[in-house]
């Protein structure tokens, strides 16, 4: 969506200096370049509604949706702890005891630190075999970049 936006921000500076050095040109010209770009800039508006609109987890990039890629992704967690069964573990509450609702942790020990995800209940189930702890463990500031920690496994 930003490269949408980015655009009617370029097509707005374009149609601003074009019109400045068509000032003397004639006006049907200067009518027919000013209708094109009203054109293209509508066009983009109506993108940036029909996605603003959309449900984000039926966004497309032509092969999966979101919900897709996030299933595949929990799936292929659930593989890794798995595989790495001592290391792993699942609860219901953070350390300090919240958490959101209808969401569970998981999370994995790593040589590098640790790596969790969030997911919904109805994914409890993929997760069966793992060690279930009352609180996760306190959250060692590991972020989506850290991803590369399960390398180390």
């Amino acid at each position: 969506m930003q490269k949408i936006i980015d655009k009617i921000e370029e097509l707005k500076l374009k149609k601003i200096n074009l019109l400045k050095t068509l000032d003397k040109n004639s006006g049907n010209k200067r009518q027919s370049l000013e209708a094109e770009f009203t054109f293209k800039m509508q066009a983009y508006r109506e993108c940036i509604e029909i996605i603003n609109n959309r449900e984000i987890e039926t966004v497309s990039d032509g092969y999966h949706t979101f919900d897709e890629l996030y299933f595949h992704r929990m799936i292929l967690f659930s593989v890794i702890c798995e595989q790495n069964i001592l290391k792993a573990w699942k609860s219901k509450l953070h350390y300090d005891g919240t958490m959101f609702e209808n969401y569970f942790i998981v999370g994995i020990n790593t040589p590098e630190g640790q790596y969790s995800y969030h997911y919904h209940m109805e994914y409890w189930d993929h997760f069966e075999n793992i060690k279930e702890i009352p609180n996760a463990p306190e959250w060692d500031g590991h972020l989506p970049k850290d991803v590369t920690r399960l390398k180390s496994l």
